[in-house]
């Protein structure tokens, strides 16, 4: 008998990798988008200029910012209080009814 065909390799499929890969990067995704918590920016309360965050440390001279974007390195679209913005999370998404 010739020794190569009594000798077995196990051998990793690809497909096996990548589907443990895909399942590993959903969960990571659900996680992260599944936080009830806004986004968080650091501004000036004034000029709406958007400050790295280490500005909205104490003594710093920003203050954060919830939800919204940035647009030409100013914030729009949210609220310094954080209670006065949901976020839509995965998934999420507004609703209106008529009357």
């Amino acid at each position: 008998m010739d020794s190569s065909s009594t000798t077995s390799k196990r051998r990793m499929r690809s497909g096996t990798v990548a589907l443990g890969g895909m399942g590993l990067l959903a969960a990571s995704l659900v996680a992260c988008g599944s936080s009830n918590e806004p986004d968080r920016r650091c501004a000036d309360r004034v000029t709406l200029d958007q400050y790295s965050m280490k500005e909205c440390k104490k003594g710093g001279r920003g203050s954060h910012y919830y939800g919204g974007y940035v647009s030409a390195g100013k914030v729009t679209g949210g609220s310094f209080d954080k209670d006065a913005v949901k976020r839509g999370g995965l998934g999420g998404g507004s609703s209106s009814s008529g009357g």
